[in-house]
């Protein structure tokens, strides 16, 4: 498992596995996967803890559950592998770049490794659901193991912007130490909420001017 994530994350995702309680989530899991089809394959749940080491963190986009159709979730939030359709909500987060970000171009995909590779950590509240069956493995467990990376973060990095879109993600301001890190939220960028104040908050515009502040390289939200 632990060849599954960047190893400087050992010290705070090694304990957590040895948990009665990720014991478990494990068993769990382990159990739909023999009896449904589940989402993301086992090698890339933790993917976006492979993709962006703990050292070199600047910015945290949460979601809230894994894409549920087949071939979408690939163990990054709101991003897609190359081929397949750009879901709904990427495409308003896609919008709102092409306003906020000077020169940005609509990609026509949706694949945002380039995000992780930079240091945006893109990682869901549960790591993996039934297929064609939302929020199927909410509160089994997933929570409390992303709870306590958010608090992991909170506490052992310096100068982190977090993007917390709708309520769901916005609870999760209370994990983290605002007197260190940002904290930008907004309503979800879904359809159904998109023109309620996600459009317009230019939180990567934000985000990059808070990392220059402190030193930091700007991310290129260019994919």
């Amino acid at each position: 498992m632990s060849d599954r994530f960047d190893p400087s994350w050992d010290s705070i995702i090694k304990p957590l596995f040895q948990s009665e309680k990720m014991q478990a989530l494990s068993a769990f899991v382990q159990a739909e996967r023999g009896t449904f089809q589940v989402f993301p394959p086992t090698d890339l749940v933790f993917h976006a803890f492979q993709l962006t080491p703990l050292d070199k963190l600047k910015v945290v986009i949460l979601g809230q559950d894994p894409y549920h159709n087949h071939g979408q979730a690939h163990g990054l939030s709101f991003s897609v592998p190359e081929g397949m359709a750009i879901p709904p909500s990427l495409r308003n987060i896609y919008s709102e770049l092409s306003t906020d970000i000077q020169g940005f171009q609509i990609p026509n995909h949706g694949n945002l490794t380039k995000w992780a590779e930079q240091g945006v950590l893109l990682f869901n509240a549960t790591l993996t659901v039934r297929a064609h069956e939302a929020g199927s493995h909410q509160k089994k467990g997933w929570e409390m193991f992303t709870d306590e990376i958010i608090k992991a973060i909170s506490y052992n990095c310096e100068h982190v912007v977090f993007l917390l879109w709708g309520s769901y993600a916005i609870k999760k301001s209370s994990l983290i130490d605002s007197s260190k890190h940002l904290i930008l939220t907004s309503v979800h960028p879904s359809p159904l909420s998109v023109y309620r104040g996600f459009y317009g908050c230019r939180h990567f515009s934000k985000a990059n001017d808070f990392l220059i502040s402190k030193g930091e390289q700007p991310i290129d939200w260019q994919v």
